[in-house]
């Protein structure tokens, strides 16, 4: 109330929208998956989504829809530098394979049990493999101490580790062989970044996850049977170049945002 603000962005920040409503402070929300839920108090002003997300999907009228192209994940993915001692930093050795593992947001309003089966089925499926590391990325505390206490073996001599504080998200995509995961954003940067990444999200499918896999750049695995015929535990050459690198997501971005501060100021 004391900055009075001219406009507010957020990427799906419901807490923000509500508040904003409330003091009547225009709000625009940039999202990348159809079916999350903005009860009326939640809905934005504005709506800034991928080109690929039909304007039906979406609760605010055409006129107040704006769109860039790409991902979201291509306003950053260009930003990324390697690091070459990232994983002498984990204690993982060059020559192991390494998959990083996202576990499904059991908490999240869009969760489907199936995702939970999936996860559990390709850990038991990876340890049986030999020389290979899982670095495994709760949601939260409360859903690793969850997993370390009720899979106990998983764990044994490291074989996969969590990691003790923050890492940087894209150097350890990078240097993955293969992603799996039940989480929207580290699969596409996976996708963006040119990593091989097999999707157990178990929800309705977002207009994005149908597009990277109609390009071939993300698996969706919809069965246990599918966990074990599509996801391939290979190495691969981490010595190339980012599969993705555009700035024309982030310039659209900016734009938009600018002509609808205009609208509002």
């Amino acid at each position: 109330m004391r900055e009075k603000p001219d406009l507010a962005v957020s990427h799906g920040a419901r807490s923000q929208i509500i508040l904003c409503n409330l003091l009547r402070i225009p709000t625009v929300l940039i999202a990348d998956y159809e079916f999350a839920q903005y009860p009326p108090l939640m809905r934005p002003v504005w709506e800034m989504v991928p080109e690929v997300i039909p304007d039906s999907s979406l609760c605010c009228s055409s006129d107040r829809i704006r769109k860039y192209p790409g991902i979201k994940e291509d306003v950053y993915i260009d930003r990324m530098k390697r690091d070459p001692e990232f994983l002498g930093k984990l204690g993982i050795s060059p020559g192991e394979l390494l998959v990083t593992v996202r576990p499904p947001a059991t908490e999240a309003h869009y969760h489907n049990p199936e995702g939970e089966k999936l996860f559990i089925h390709f850990m038991e499926r990876a340890h049986r493999e030999q020389d290979l590391r899982i670095v495994l990325l709760p949601r939260n505390g409360r859903q690793g101490d969850a997993i370390r206490s009720t899979w106990p073996a998983w764990f044994h001599n490291a074989r996969t580790i969590i990691p003790a504080a923050a890492v940087d998200g894209l150097n350890l995509l990078w240097h993955s062989d293969l992603v799996v995961s039940g989480g929207g954003t580290m699969n596409r940067e996976a996708a963006a970044l040119g990593i091989p990444v097999y999707s157990i999200f178990r929800g309705k499918t977002g207009a994005i996850d149908q597009h990277l896999q109609d390009e071939g750049l993300l698996i969706m695995v919809q069965t246990s049977e599918e966990v074990d015929t599509k996801i391939k535990l290979v190495r691969r050459n981490r010595n190339g170049a980012p599969g993705r690198s555009s700035r024309r997501s982030l310039v659209t971005v900016v734009d938009h945002i600018s002509e609808i501060v205009s609208k509002h100021s």
